[in-house]
């Protein structure tokens, strides 16, 4: 039976990510309504967020080992940002422009997951914005995407 490629595998490798936010934030930081948020963003931001996403979708390790990052610190970014509805629709439909632009794979199962996880995370994020303190514990395991996650509210029934 032939092994199922990760989300990260299939759409390339570390370079593809970091090509696509490197592209995508040139154009956030441009732009009228989203500008403001990210004008201040450290000069690693764009690699961060590329090896946040990359290990989401399977990929090296990059983010919690390289980044000394976690999910309850990309969370912690979030917190007290106030963000909202209008900004989370810009961000995605940035986000997904570029992905065209510069070439993402655009197949309809890959991209179904990769807009289902963009969605379930801006909308997390914005959830998060409005909150003054983390709620997430700082063991809690990064994210995992796959081809057909939803990510869910809900904890399921161990019995």
């Amino acid at each position: 039976m032939k092994k199922i490629p990760t989300l990260y595998e299939w759409a390339g490798d570390i370079q593809t990510f970091e090509n696509l936010f490197s592209r995508f934030y040139d154009k956030v930081l441009k732009d009228d309504l989203l500008g403001e948020v990210f004008k201040d963003m450290s000069p690693e931001h764009v690699k961060h967020v590329s090896n946040f996403v990359a290990e989401v979708f399977g990929g090296e390790k990059l983010y919690s080992t390289h980044d000394n990052g976690s999910h309850a610190k990309m969370i912690g970014k979030h917190i007290g940002k106030m963000l909202t509805e209008e900004k989370r629709q810009r961000w995605v439909h940035l986000l997904l422009q570029t992905a065209d632009e510069v070439g993402l794979k655009s197949d309809p199962e890959f991209r179904s997951a990769f807009v289902g996880y963009i969605e379930w995370g801006t909308r997390l994020a914005v959830i998060n914005s409005q909150l003054t303190e983390n709620p997430m514990d700082t063991n809690e395991p990064m994210p995992k995407w796959g081809w057909g996650e939803t990510g869910g509210p809900y904890i399921p029934d161990t019995h």
